[in-house]
């Protein structure tokens, strides 16, 4: 028992290590947390040092859910210890101990936890969460898609046990994605497609608002964001007039 307590307590540490602030200081000599949208996650770290080190932070936010999980799965048959230790990670990521309990949003860190527990399941909802992107053009809905995806194929697939956690992630990425649907319900959230097609310099002000959907397309495609948010500018590390 207190082996497992030790376990779930480890999972929170690794799921706290924020990967985006470490490559972000070590390799560009930046804070991801001063400059374009002032988060640790991928799509800023793509911004601010370029697309390589956006996408090495989304892979290590997926593994630190991963990891512990898959090594929780391999000394105990438990799914509710497996489920604790995935809520831990994922609660690491939105509230790190190493940035005064401040985190991400989740995304990547609950589609990690889930390639051990669920990985059919997490496919289809990534299926469902693409086409969404795809037809609206907002990551943020997509995101919300996936979480909300995931508990219904597990029901679907009979794989109950797991059905517990699925809710309490959608719970915890709905919470932390509540800006988003705010504006996402007034009509302010922007699509990510509009991003490449404002050529103003007043389209830095106004995609600063969602920058996150604009950036994950670049980091998608590719090609490196600006600082501000807004393909209109080709200078990384830019930051947006106030």
């Amino acid at each position: 028992m207190m082996g497992k307590l030790l376990w779930i307590a480890i999972a929170y540490v690794m799921g706290s290590i924020p990967f985006g602030l470490v490559f972000a200081r070590t390799f560009c000599g930046v804070d991801p947390r001063t400059g374009g949208s002032r988060n640790v996650g991928a799509t800023n770290v793509a911004r601010l040092c370029g697309t390589k080190w956006g996408v090495a932070t989304l892979l290590c936010d997926a593994l630190k859910g991963a990891l512990p999980v898959a090594i929780a799965m391999s000394f105990s048959d438990s799914t509710f210890f497996h489920s604790l230790t995935a809520l831990a990670a994922l609660l690491g990521h939105l509230y790190s101990c190493f940035l005064g309990f401040r985190g991400g949003k989740a995304v990547a860190t609950t589609v990690g936890v889930f390639i051990p527990l669920a990985f059919g399941q997490l496919v289809l909802a990534g299926i469902a969460c693409l086409l969404v992107i795809w037809r609206s053009g907002f990551v943020s809905l997509g995101s919300l898609t996936l979480v909300t995806a995931l508990p219904v194929f597990l029901l679907v697939y009979g794989k109950w046990k797991l059905l517990p956690l699925a809710l309490v992630v959608m719970a915890l990425v709905y919470w932390s994605h509540r800006e988003n649907i705010g504006r996402l319900a007034r009509g302010e959230e922007k699509p990510w497609q509009k991003k490449h097609h404002d050529a103003a310099p007043t389209g830095c002000a106004a995609d600063t608002a969602s920058t996150d959907q604009a950036d994950l397309a670049d980091l998608a495609s590719g090609q490196a964001p600006c600082g501000c948010g807004c393909a209109a500018h080709g200078e990384p590390g830019a930051t947006p007039e106030k």
